[in-house]
């Protein structure tokens, strides 16, 4: 009897239990069932994934204290997402859980939902899709528990997500409307009320309307009982009034921020210090103070993470108090210390380079202005005018260097050998000291560093793994190697951003980067050798007067770019000078002569005068002194004009008269040496060289336009052209002629020489006359081949055979009866041979039988 009655309460059980996994029983037991089930198994499990998730985006997440920050720390990608896929999978497993919990548990009876776990289900599944970046999806879930569930208790919560999804989809107007109506309408606990009011702000922030910002933080504020938060919230409060110039009361939110002290995230009040101390004016009463208040700062040691930004705000008191080499010294420490923040990177380098160009010291500034970009979004703004300041400075950069390189290889030179074996000692021993300094601040470092790490509680997990697998030590090496490097590329010369730079520390250990032009480095056994710097020392008298050739080019375009683009004549005049006192070209003599008569005018010298009156006397039928004798008459538009000689020569060129072009344009580049306009003859030059003399000399031409004019607009022409066209004209194989067929595809070709042009003149006019009586629509021309010989050319016959014919019918005709040689040819072919001047190879293909 006893095991008949387990066995029937054993299966009322059971029936109970399958009745109550119904979810369409509205039932007592089933309601609570499945709630229980959705609450302590499902939404448990997926609200542990969500918070995980929410926990590594804080932990990612690098605010830029250089703007206003947003009101949730969250990175966005401002891509409009529709999927999950290559999201945090934190938040796919959460959304997973809500949407196991709604399928498996859901209880929708006659339209009325019976769990009521169901709307923190919905409310689960926005709030992950949200942080995966899928406003349209969580706008759905939102929405729906707001129709679905008018008695949730859920119902203010899901309407403040749902307008944090309005405003990342820039529905800002609307956020404010609903974000009004929910507050007025609705009874609201305080944080509900203090993250309403945070989100009208965040609204009002992109609304471009500050000051209403401003009053809804300090609202918000008040009501969050979230210490963090509340750091937060002042530090906008105080970011948002320095844009409205309000320092002061930016000062006073700040000082909320550092009253907080460590109940708020330590970041926000080192960034409150610090934005105080640059919102505070700098006089004599209170310099001491201030430089006390970050020395405080730079010792304390929880501020330890934050010396980067420290350091920085004490290089920029050294520079506002004129302590120049001090703030250098800071801005580098900065550099040393920087904890992965490429802004902050980009910040001390432009200091850094200003703080050069300011020194004239234009190399340097260059080379920190290549380091700036490593740090900088490109398509961004600040890129683009970084950019345009390096292009300016990069024709600086090369001619110093050709300088420095040539000063140096005379200056050795010009020594007895005894001198040159003690020069090259000495330097040895230099490196020596610095390589052994070096070593032992690597060292030092990496001590320091292992030391640093093996004490935390990654170090004490990964002791003594192999470097490869040590989390820790890797993930050290990793940001050490950022720190100091910045984001770079796997690839050949990965340390050069523009592969003309190299990054190297001077023997302060200051980060400097410097401009390299010279072949492989030596190897660590030649480096210390000194036959090995002996060898390197010319011998030939050639090339050193070679390098003297160069070094006074060098110098005479760097006087006319610090003339003409930074404005600094005392530096210009130096290096015109220079070019003068070093037996220069004939070439360089008189515009260097005359560039300095107008500095010295522009600065007031007595030197003026005597200059003036040396290029009158020695140069007495120059432009240059003509120009000096009546200015009145040498206007823009004279004969003698470089533009007017350019424009005569262009004409020349287009009428094929390609020989008079170039000499023409070899006298106007030596007449205007240091002109604007010289890259534009040289341009012509080459185009005409390329028609004259074909493809080898044209590509010569070229490289040495795209050399020697850089970073002019004809340079850079020159470079595209070397880049895209010049690979498509090297083919000289001809194309087979067998069966090519095609509207214009064919030529019939009449040779003459150069000098019987009257002829050639006398047959083009005779073929015009034809094709007009004929009705053709064929084009003729008369093109130059080279020195020697040129075509007189039937264009656009579409077979071989039509040109053939057209041959045949000139020669029998009564009308015209031209017995003058010629060849039928295509198109393609006679383009080859109009480039390489291989006319005698395609004649020797068409008797050479084809197999």
């Amino acid at each position: 009897m006893k095991l008949q009655h387990k066995f029937i309460v054993t299966t009322i059980l059971i029936g109970l239990g399958f009745n109550s996994c119904s979810t369409k029983k509205d039932a007592f037991l089933n309601r609570n069932w499945h709630a229980l089930n959705t609450k302590y198994n499902t939404l448990y499990n997926g609200n542990i994934a969500f918070e995980e998730g929410r926990e590594t985006l804080n932990t990612n997440y690098q605010d830029d204290y250089w703007e206003i920050l947003p009101i949730e720390r969250m990175e966005v990608s401002g891509e409009i997402k529709l999927d999950s896929e290559d999201n945090n999978p934190n938040f796919i497993i959460a959304e997973e859980k809500a949407t196991k919990a709604i399928q498996k548990h859901s209880m929708d009876i006659k339209n009325v939902e019976r769990n009521p776990q169901t709307d923190e289900a919905f409310l689960l599944l926005g709030k992950a899709r949200y942080f995966d970046e899928r406003y349209i999806p969580a706008l759905e879930a939102f929405n729906y528990i707001l129709r679905k569930y008018p008695a949730s208790d859920k119902l203010s919560e899901a309407r403040i997500w749902r307008e944090k999804v309005n405003i990342r989809l820039e529905n800002d107007d609307l956020a404010v409307k609903n974000l009004k109506n929910l507050m007025k309408y609705d009874k609201l606990k305080d944080q509900e009320y203090a993250d309403a009011r945070a989100m009208l702000a965040q609204a009002y922030i992109n609304l471009n309307a500050p000051d209403t910002a401003i009053q809804q933080l300090k609202i918000a504020s008040h009501y969050t009982k979230k210490n963090p938060e509340k750091g937060r919230y002042y530090y906008i409060i105080g970011q948002l009034y320095n844009q409205l110039g309000h320092k002061d009361s930016a000062n006073y939110a700040f000082d909320k921020i550092i009253d907080l002290n460590r109940k708020s995230p330590r970041v926000y009040m080192i960034n409150a210090h610090l934005q105080k101390i640059q919102n505070i004016e700098l006089t004599g009463e209170n310099e001491e103070e201030l430089l006390k208040y970050l020395t405080k700062l730079e010792e304390n040691r929880e501020n330890r993470p934050f010396l980067d930004k420290i350091y920085r705000q004490k290089a920029e008191y050294y520079l506002a108090t004129e302590s120049d080499s001090l703030a250098i010294v800071y801005f580098n420490k900065s550099l040393r210390k920087t904890q992965n923040t490429p802004k902050l990177n980009a910040l001390n380098y432009e200091n850094l380079a200003e703080y050069n160009f300011d020194q004239n010291s234009y190399k340097n500034a260059g080379a920190y202005y290549d380091s700036v970009l490593t740090n900088l979004a490109e398509n961004t703004k600040k890129y683009r005018a970084t950019k345009k300041k390096l292009d300016n400075l990069e024709d600086v950069i090369k001619y110093e260097d050709v300088v420095h390189y040539a000063d140096s290889v005379i200056t050795v030179y010009d020594m007895p050998k005894d001198k040159q074996i003690t020069y090259y000692g000495n330097y040895i021993e230099e490196l020596k000291k610095a390589k052994e300094e070096e070593e032992k601040k690597a060292k030092q470092k990496l001590t320091d560093g292992f030391a640093a790490f093996s004490e935390s509680k990654g170090g004490k997990e990964n002791k003594g793994n192999f470097y490869f697998y040590n989390i820790t030590s890797l993930g050290y090496g990793k940001n050490d190697f950022k720190n100091k490097w910045g984001t770079r590329k796997l690839e050949d010369n990965w340390r050069w951003s523009n592969k003309n730079t190299t990054v190297i520390e001077d023997n302060s250990g200051d980060i400097v980067t410097n401009n390299n032009s010279a072949s492989l480095d030596p190897t660590e056994e030649e480096k210390f050798s000194v036959d090995f710097y002996m060898k390197q020392i010319p011998t030939d008298v050639s090339v050193i007067d070679s390098l003297k050739t160069g070094r006074n080019f060098a110098n005479y375009q760097l006087g006319l770019i610090y003339k003409e683009k930074f404005k600094e004549n005392l530096l210009a005049a130096g290096k015109l000078e220079g070019v003068l006192k070093s037996n220069p070209e004939e070439r360089l003599i008189l515009p260097s002569k005359y560039n300095l008569y107008k500095i010295y005018e522009e600065e007031g010298s007595s030197l003026a005068e005597s200059m003036k009156q040396n290029i009158i006397s020695n140069h007495g039928d120059s432009r240059y002194a003509e120009i000096l004798l009546n200015p009145e008459a040498v206007l823009e538009g004279s004969l003698d004009s470089p533009d007017v000689r350019y424009a005569a020569l262009y004409k020349k060129y287009q009428n094929q008269e390609f020989l008079q072009v170039i000499t023409g344009a070899e006298e106007n580049i030596s007449k205007f040496t240091g002109d604007p306009i010289v890259p534009k003859f040289e341009m012509l030059k080459a185009n005409a060289i390329g028609r004259l003399q074909g493809f080898v000399n044209f590509k010569e031409a070229l490289n040495y336009v795209a050399l020697t004019y850089p970073n002019n607009p004809e340079g850079k022409k020159a470079e595209q052209m070397i880049a895209e066209h010049l690979p498509k004209l090297e083919e000289k194989e001809f194309s087979s002629e067998t069966g090519a067929t095609g509207t214009g595809n064919w030529k019939v070709v009449f040779p003459f020489k150069r000098n019987n042009n009257d002829a050639a003149l006398v047959l083009k006019e005779l073929l015009e006359k034809s094709i007009k009586d004929l009705r053709y629509k064929n084009v003729i021309s008369k093109d130059i081949y080279n020195l020697e010989d040129q075509f007189v050319v039937v264009h656009g016959f579409k077979s071989k055979e039509f040109a053939l014919g057209y041959a045949e019918l000139l020669k029998n005709n009564k009308d015209y009866k031209v017995t003058n040689e010629n060849f039928v040819i295509l198109s393609s072919n006679y383009k080859v041979t109009q480039v390489h001047k291989n006319l005698t190879d395609y004649k020797k293909s068409l008797l050479t039988p084809k197999p």
